[in-house]
């Protein structure tokens, strides 16, 4: 199991600083929250603050379109250095035109699925995708508690995990309560946010708090 910060949490105003300071901690990927204030409430980052953070990393970068009409975006995601670009079943309209999109720019194609969303609802495209995203809570905001019911689709996705070979990762609500949960469904990657950043904890604390959500 492998724990991916997401950057929704750092300090924006140190994110240099903070990149360098989960990268020595451990971690192998980014999570990006992309927000558009339509398909979610809340406005956060552009393909410009993804080139921004490619030029401050080579971990792999997972950009989380939580977008309205994703098809308009992949592209400009992508040629920021964006290296999964993971879509909502909910606002894609058409998954298989983006996943073919997403793979003809070079990256990997990711497939999300929001807690009141029926696993029947992306069984037909497990066959098809590089990663699998299941929100634990309702996207759009950080520090939310999480909808451990959501964990049922991690284990109903095992399977398919296994038989095509795509990694699940969760995200939200992860904490140290609620982090064995998570590994007890099959999670592969744990997206965790305030559970790293935040709360004016010094850098060098990032490993010991990666590492215990790791041990749980």
């Amino acid at each position: 199991m492998e724990i991916v910060p997401s950057l929704l949490s750092a300090d924006f105003t140190k994110l240099s600083e903070e990149i360098r300071a989960v990268e020595e901690a451990g971690a192998t990927r980014l999570h990006l929250d992309v927000m558009d204030g339509n398909f979610v409430p809340n406005i956060t980052i552009g393909p410009f603050i993804v080139e921004a953070i490619r030029k401050q990393t080579k971990l792999h970068l997972e950009s989380h379109l939580m977008i309205t009409n994703p098809e308009k975006f992949i592209e400009p995601f992508i040629k920021a250095g964006s290296d999964t670009v993971v879509i909502h079943i909910e606002s894609s309209q058409d998954v298989l035109r983006d996943f073919k999109t997403i793979r003809e720019l070079g990256a990997k194609a990711g497939l999300v699925i929001n807690p009141p969303t029926l696993f029947a609802d992306i069984e037909p495209y497990l066959e098809f995708i590089d990663h699998l995203l299941v929100m634990t809570v309702n996207p759009g905001f950080g520090g939310q508690k999480m909808i451990k019911e959501a964990l049922d689709k991690v284990v109903l996705a095992k399977p398919y995990s296994e038989k095509y070979g795509f990694p699940i990762e969760i995200d939200g609500g992860v904490n140290i309560d609620t982090v064995t949960d998570a590994k007890n469904a099959g999670t592969d990657l744990i997206v965790a946010g305030s559970a790293v950043f935040s709360n004016g904890k010094p850098f060098e604390d990032y490993r010991a708090l990666m590492e215990k959500l790791r041990s749980e």
